[in-house]
């Protein structure tokens, strides 16, 4: 992957106010992080972080980062994220990440596919893109834009899987090796479609399930407390049959006196 310039300023304002007050100058906030270096903000020009995203054929873009006054004279780093206005599409803030020429590093690759399967062709299948963007671990100069990946040979039934994708030279595709990436298979019939709108309508159905279990649970507390309530009850009711003890005891006695007056 090829690095393109950019400058950049240091910014000192970093609170909401300070922020509007950098875009309405045509400067997009930015901030700039990495393992060797304390993370640091920074301001670009909106036209010209536009432009590059605008002209980069991929979402990784690595830049070659100039920083006005800054002791180090360039700093490789790569677009991490860029946050857009939900309603006009304006970028807001960007996020650079500082890497180094010489130690590795791992990004999102996107997967983009190459010819017209054959299953799709001539056997009515579907081609499904099960995976979009692929773990990709190299040097930043070796990062690929993308990964391309040849479908035409693809029968219905048939599946490419990360262990079956070449990777770019010099790089590592992450991943377990079984996970499909590609297929083509037969379009789903009505009644299949029928009987998955079916499925999910019968989901809400599962918290109405799990309330009425509650319900029932909260129920066998009361039900306890009853037992117990019922118990303590006949616990108080116990002593009464003591007296009983010790009445029999004085009728004895009662009995044995007039024998020793005789």
């Amino acid at each position: 992957m090829k690095s393109v310039s950019l400058t950049a300023y240091p910014r000192a304002l970093t609170r909401r106010a300070g922020l509007k007050k950098v875009r309405a100058n045509s400067r997009v906030p930015a901030i700039i992080y990495g393992r060797h270096h304390p993370p640091q903000n920074l301001e670009i020009n909106l036209k010209e972080i536009e432009d590059l995203i605008h002209h980069s054929m991929s979402e990784n873009i690595l830049v070659d980062l100039s920083v006005q006054n800054d002791a180090k004279a360039r700093r490789l780093a790569l677009v991490q994220e860029v946050q857009h206005h939900p309603l006009s599409g304006k970028v807001l803030h960007i996020d650079l990440h500082e890497v180094v020429e010489n130690e590795k590093v791992t990004v999102m690759v996107p997967v983009e596919t190459a010819g017209e399967a054959v299953g799709v062709k001539t056997g009515g299948g579907v081609l499904e893109h099960v995976r979009f963007r692929l773990r990709v671990r190299a040097l930043p100069k070796d990062l690929p834009e993308y990964i391309q990946v040849d479908v035409s040979h693809m029968e219905v039934g048939h599946s490419i899987h990360i262990g079956d994708i070449k990777p770019p030279e010099n790089a590592e595709i992450l991943g377990d090796k079984k996970i499909v990436v590609i297929s083509v298979a037969l379009p789903k019939t009505e009644a299949q479609e029928a009987a998955e709108a079916a499925a999910a309508e019968e989901t809400p159905a599962e918290p109405e399930m799990i309330r009425e279990k509650k319900e029932e649970g909260a129920a066998a507390p009361a039900e306890k407390g009853a037992e117990k309530g019922q118990e303590k009850t006949a616990d108080k009711k116990a002593p009464e049959k003591a007296p009983e003890k010790g009445a029999e005891k004085p009728a004895e006695k009662a009995e044995k006196k007039p024998e020793k007056k005789k």
